[in-house]
């Protein structure tokens, strides 16, 4: 491969962003030669024709077996509901593919060790599409804290809400519903991304229900072996300001929208702003992961160094143990 063919599986919103990424990397000087918009597959051909021609892809599926199917397709983005991405990533994979896979990475633990396992197997890339761990922003906010300008860092504070429980995916205990897969898996790699993996002493935490049984909003408290105290909350019912902050010995770091960090401020100990940084302009955001996950392909790796797969499973199966704790289970996984 000198360029990475990318097909897309799954022809919904998320899949629209990605869309729209890909056209706009190809038109880029900085991406053009490493990666191609290729193809759609969907479950009804006419749906996934019609999304085709709207973004220029040369080739669509009605099927996603054909998809799988085509020597021409390199890189698969998965982009369907967290129940569905083990079974479609690992047919990709044992077609030849690598895959890209939205978050949540899969529905529990159990199915993001099969889709590793397949990536073991076959040597393909498997690589999670959470978006903020390949994001600039990420390295600027490291190297803020390494500077020292906030001293010792002692706690850590962040929140994703958005009211969506109009959408039925959302809500749907079936299909892995919930605020924590759907949002709440943000401020839990912010927190464990300013962590670095640190070990957890233990976890507190508490959700309320929605009346379809799955987490309508829930506050996370974990405390790190180091001290460390991180909170972190998510909601499908409200808007919240959607901030990350670090707070230090000697003043505290706030991020605006910890879903794709715009800004940076730096307060001291008498709160006035010391530091002001703005994030890098982007295409959609989507292209850092995008472009990680074609260049491992080009050099033979498996998984992206800014999500490797251990983060991933960690991640993963943390949440499993949140919601053991909440007693909520999918009907998958009775």
């Amino acid at each position: 491969m000198a360029q990475v063919n990318v097909a897309i599986l799954g022809a919904g919103r998320i899949a629209q962003s990605m869309a729209e990424t890909l056209v706009k990397m190809a038109a880029d000087p900085r991406y053009a030669d490493l990666v191609s918009p290729y193809a759609v597959a969907a479950r009804d051909g006419k749906r996934a024709a019609t999304f085709a021609a709207q973004y220029g892809f040369p080739v669509s599926y009605g099927s996603y077996e054909e998809l799988a199917a085509d020597p021409n397709v390199n890189l698969v983005y998965i982009a369907t509901p967290h129940n569905l991405h083990a079974e479609q990533a690992i047919l990709c994979m044992r077609a030849g593919k690598g895959v890209l896979v939205e978050k949540a990475f899969g529905a529990n633990a159990a199915q993001t060790r099969a889709m590793l396992d397949a990536s073991r197997e076959t040597g393909m890339l498997c690589a999670e599409a959470i978006w903020t761990r390949y994001m600039p922003s990420r390295t600027m906010i490291d190297d803020i804290l390494a500077s020292g300008t906030i001293g010792e860092v002692t706690a850590i504070n962040a929140n994703l809400c958005y009211p969506t429980t109009a959408k039925a995916r959302i809500t749907d205990p079936a299909l892995a519903g919930g605020a924590l897969l759907d949002v709440g898996v943000y401020p839990i790699n912010f927190i464990d991304m300013i962590m670095h993996n640190a070990p957890i002493a233990r976890v507190e935490s508490s959700m309320r229900a929605y009346e379809t049984g799955v987490d309508a909003h829930n506050s996370m408290t974990f405390y790190y072996e180091n001290g460390v105290m991180a909170t972190a909350q998510s909601s499908i019912l409200c808007h919240s300001d959607r901030m990350g902050a670090v707070w230090g010995t000697d003043g505290y770091l706030t991020c605006e929208n910890i879903n794709n960090v715009a800004s940076i401020d730096v307060h001291d100990g008498n709160h006035q702003i010391k530091a002001h940084y703005d994030v890098p302009p982007q295409l959609t955001g989507y292209e850092y992961e995008v472009a990680a996950s074609a260049q491992a392909m080009l050099d033979g790796r498996r998984e992206c160094e800014a999500m490797p797969h251990a983060d991933t499973l960690r991640i993963m199966e943390l949440m499993d143990s949140l919601r053991a704790d909440w007693g909520l289970t999918y009907p998958f996984e009775a």
